[in-house]
C-alpha cells in the first residue's frame, strides 16, 4: 500500500474566509481594528498585559533586542538547538550569539548549562530560551537565572502558544516573548507574529520600531475626525501585522484549545503505535506540564538518520529535521570557529531527530502508514 501523507495541511476555512471578506469590506487593510482586536484577544488568552502583531518571529524578536538596547559589544545566550533565526536576529543586532547545551530529554536549555556559560562569559546581556516542539523549558530555573546574573531573558514562542509548566505560560516570567504564526504553526496566517510583555514601557518602546520610529498609526491619524501629525522619534523598522493576518489568526485563537487537544491525541497515538521499538526513542511529556504539541518527533540511530529521511520520503510520508545545530552550519564554522563536539546534547538530538507528520486533520489510516513504513524501513536497514 501507498499512501500519499503530507508532513503540514492547514486547518484554515470558513470561518477565516469570512474574517477576510470582513476586512476588505472595511476601510482598513493595514494595522487597524483587526489587529488591535487579535492583540487584545492574544494578550487575555495569555494572562499578560500587552501584545504587539508583527510580521514575523524574526521581526519581532530583532526589535525586541533592538529595545533592550543590545548591539554591539553585547553577548546574548541562547541554544544552539533551535531554529537559524533565533541565533541570526543576535547578530543583526550586532551582538554575539554565545550558546549553551540542552537538556538530553527535553532538548530545551539546560539551566545548569546556561549557568555555567553565564558565568564563563562576560558582557552576556540577555538569554534567549526556546520552548522546543512545544515543550516549555524550565522557566522558574531560568528566570532566576536570569536576575542572579542581571540579563534580559526573553522567550522564543515560535513552537509554543498553548504551553504551560509549573503553572507557567509563555511571557510571566520574561522580559518579553516572541510568537511565530508561520505557515506550519499551531496558529497561522502564511507569515505572521506577535511579541508579549508584561512591561508596559518595553511595548511602548517596541511599538514604534515596528513602523519606522513613527509615534501615530493611520488608524489613530484621524481620531475623532480631526487630522494629526505623525512625527518619527527614531530609526525604526517595517514589520506591522496587518488586519488580513489578524483576521486568519481570531478565528483559530477562539479554537485553540480544541485543536491542540486534537494533536495531543495524536501525539499520543503515535507513542503508543511505536512503543516496542527499540531503535526509536520516543520523547516523555514533562509531568504535570501542558505541552503545545507543534511537533512530534523520534530520535533514531544518528548513522541512519538521512537514510531513514530519503526512504521515508521515497514511500510518501512527509518528513522534517527539527534542528540540526547552529553551531555547526557553514556560515558560524566559518565565522566563530566552531567545531563539533563542543554542545553533545544539542548535536546527538540535532543528528537523531525525525519529526513526524502532525496536525488535526491527520487521519488514523495516515498515521498507521506512517509507522508502519518506519517499521518496514527499519527491517530493511537494520535495527
Amino acid at each position: 500500500m501507498y499512501l500519499k501523507v503530507e508532513f503540514y495541511r492547514h486547518q484554515l476555512g470558513e470561518e477565516e474566509l469570512n474574517g477576510v471578506k470582513e476586512v476588505l469590506s472595511s476601510l482598513f487593510l493595514t494595522t487597524g481594528p483587526k489587529t488591535r482586536e487579535f492583540e487584545q484577544s492574544f494578550a487575555s488568552y495569555l494572562g499578560v498585559d500587552g501584545c504587539l502583531g508583527v510580521t514575523s518571529w524574526t521581526m519581532g524578536n530583532f526589535i525586541t533586542l533592538k529595545a533592550l538596547d543590545i548591539g554591539p559589544g553585547d553577548k546574548v545566550l541562547t541554544t544552539p538547538l533551535t531554529y537559524v533565526a533565533t541565533a541570526n536576529t543576535i547578530l543583526h543586532v550586532g551582538a554575539e550569539p554565545v550558546f549553551a547545551d540542552v537538556d538530553p530529554i527535553t532538548g530545551n536549555l539546560d539551566p545548569e548549562a546556561a549557568r555555567k556559560a553565564l558565568t564563563a562569559n562576560k558582557g552576556v546581556k540577555a538569554m534567549i530560551v526556546v520552548h522546543l516542539y512545544g515543550q516549555m523549558a524550565d522557566m522558574k530555573a531560568l528566570s532566576e537565572l536570569a536576575k542572579e546574573f542581571g540579563v534580559f531573558l526573553i522567550e522564543d514562542c515560535a513552537h509554543c502558544v498553548e504551553g504551560v509548566r509549573d503553572g507557567v505560560r509563555p511571557g510571566h516570567l520574561s522580559d518579553a516573548a516572541a510568537f511565530s504564526f508561520y505557515a506550519t504553526k499551531n496558529m497561522t496566517c502564511a507569515e505572521g507574529g506577535a511579541i508579549v510583555t508584561n512591561n508596559q514601557s518595553l511595548l511602548e518602546r517596541i511599538r514604534p520600531l515596528r513602523l519606522h520610529g513613527v509615534d501615530t498609526y493611520a488608524m489613530d491619524q484621524r481620531k475623532d475626525g480631526i487630522y494629526r501629525h505623525w512625527d518619527m522619534t527614531e530609526l525604526g523598522y517595517k514589520c506591522n501585522m496587518h488586519d488580513l493576518s489578524a483576521a486568519l489568526l481570531l478565528p483559530q485563537l477562539a479554537r485553540i484549545e480544541e485543536t491542540r487537544k486534537s494533536r495531543e491525541r495524536l501525539c499520543k497515538r503515535y507513542d503508543k503505535l511505536l512503543q516496542g521499538l527499540d531503535s526509536i526513542e520516543i520523547i516523555p511529556e514533562i509531568a504535570g506540564s501542558t505541552h503545545a504539541c507543534h511537533l512530534y518527533t523520534i530520535r533514531v540511530d544518528p548513522d541512519k538518520r538521512d537514510r531513514m529521511l530519503t526512504e521515508l520520503s521515497l514511500r510518501g510520508v512527509g518528513v522534517g529535521v527539527n534542528f540540526r545545530v547552529v553551531h555547526l552550519m557553514a556560515y558560524y564554522v566559518e565565522r566563530f570557529g566552531f567545531e563539533e563536539g563542543i554542545f553533545p546534547m544539542a548535536e546527538r538530538i540535532g543528528a537523531s531527530t525525525i519529526s513526524l507528520p502532525l496536525y488535526p486533520a491527520l487521519r488514523e489510516e495516515e498515521q498507521e502508514y506512517v509507522v508502519e513504513t518506519i517499521k518496514s524501513i527499519l527491517s530493511e536497514i537494520g535495527n
